[in-house]
């Protein structure tokens, strides 16, 4: 398949749906009413979908990978800040798991799509194109 939009990126889907994930435990309990660390996390996991897109959006493999590589980082801060709400009592043990794996795999996912692309400039090609 072409990727021709942002919204045809597996990655942004899957950070779409984790976002999702961390509005729905960050607005209850504890967790909504500690602002500092509910609005912080929440900005980390925005950051990831909203660099994916902006990088894509550059229309440049260079942009592109230093936006991913810029994504790929605010996934390891938010599972940072997922271990913080754990170790604080914000969050069950299995919603951190369930987010936790998540970011994992996203960002094994950027991590594949930036080598991929860094293979792609090496070999004088670019992606994505657009019409």
């Amino acid at each position: 398949m072409k990727i021709q939009k942002f919204e045809d990126l597996n990655i942004w889907k899957s950070s779409l749906k984790l976002t999702k994930e961390i509005y729905g435990i960050t607005s209850v309990g504890k967790f909504a009413k500690d602002y500092g660390l509910r609005d912080q996390i929440q900005r980390a996991v925005v950051s990831i979908s909203s660099n994916i897109v902006e990088g894509f959006e550059k229309n440049n493999n260079n942009e592109f990978i230093r936006f991913l590589k810029i994504a790929k980082g605010s996934t390891g801060e938010t599972r940072n800040q997922m271990h913080i709400a754990l170790a604080i009592g914000y969050v069950t043990q299995s919603d951190f798991e369930k987010v936790s794996n998540g970011l994992e795999i996203l960002s094994g996912q950027i991590g594949a799509f930036i080598s991929y692309l860094e293979g792609k400039r090496k070999n004088k090609e670019f992606l994505p194109t657009k019409p």
